[in-house]
């Protein structure tokens, strides 16, 4: 199985295609198969497909020591997984936390990134101190979260219950919650703060956003497209997880935007 060593330890990715790549990142709790819906016609229409479990994710370590998982640290591990493998300019489609890491890798190594697709994604909106405070406890947060999970997730298909079912079994834990926690404290860090940093943003940018979505509205999708100069809104009838509530509406906004990328590119 592929790993790839970072700074916070061994991190797992799935990989099939070949072709340009285009790298997947889930949310807080998720894993990688999130994207199974999309990953194999996205490998199937030419691209080389990565989807990545983030540190103490998935098939990936926990960081070694009390080192906590949070959004800085994975915008470093994403960095360096970048680095360790290579990558000619990426397509990074990141969700939740995972919008922040491509948002953030775009920013500091754009000779990595070709575009993003930020669905559903953190970093340009404020998030209030207190939800970021009160959900940063660990004991708080494996009471609360796993509630939370099925009003974001908005499951009306067994995919979806299934994922919300592994998240919330994941919220449930103590080892769980530690990282989501973690997370959560991490989200007020002013490091997690892009809302000043948009025009920094020298790739192509679309915005694939659930528009039932509790935790980032289509408010918050409204005040990241301002945020970002240039930035493509589009949305989806679905909750915070777009790619798997309906992949056939997601892969029709992404599928158009990679090829216009790669045209971009065959262009300079």
């Amino acid at each position: 199985m592929p790993f790839v060593q970072t700074r916070a330890g061994q991190v797992f990715y799935a990989e099939q295609g070949s072709g340009r790549p285009v790298v997947l990142l889930h949310a807080t709790l998720h894993d990688h198969t999130d994207f199974d819906a999309v990953a194999g016609p996205l490998a199937a229409a030419g691209y080389r497909v990565l989807a990545v479990d983030w540190p103490g994710h998935g098939r990936s370590e926990m960081p070694a020591g009390p080192r906590p998982v949070t959004a800085p640290l994975l915008a470093g591990v994403l960095a360096d997984f970048a680095a360790e493998l290579d990558l000619a300019p990426a397509v990074f489609i990141g969700n939740s936390v995972g919008g922040y890491a491509a948002a953030r890798i775009a920013m500091e190594h754009p000779d990595r990134v070709a575009g993003l697709i930020l669905v559903n994604a953190g970093g340009f909106v404020k998030v209030p101190r207190l939800a970021a405070r009160v959900l940063g406890v660990p004991a708080v947060n494996r009471a609360v979260f796993p509630r939370l999970v099925p009003r974001y997730m908005k499951p009306d298909s067994d995919r979806l219950r299934a994922i919300t079912r592994r998240v919330q079994d994941r919220a449930r834990s103590r080892t769980g919650a530690a990282v989501s926690a973690a997370l959560w404290r991490s989200f007020a860090d002013p490091a997690y703060d892009l809302r000043a940093d948009g025009p920094r943003l020298g790739v192509p940018v679309l915005l694939a956003w659930g528009a039932r979505d509790i935790i980032l509205p289509l408010s918050a999708a409204r005040q990241t497209q301002a945020a970002i100069p240039g930035a493509d809104l589009r949305t989806l009838k679905t909750g915070h997880v777009a790619f798997a509530s309906d992949p056939d509406g997601f892969l029709g906004l992404v599928l158009p935007f990679l090829e216009s990328v790669a045209t971009a590119g065959s262009a300079q």
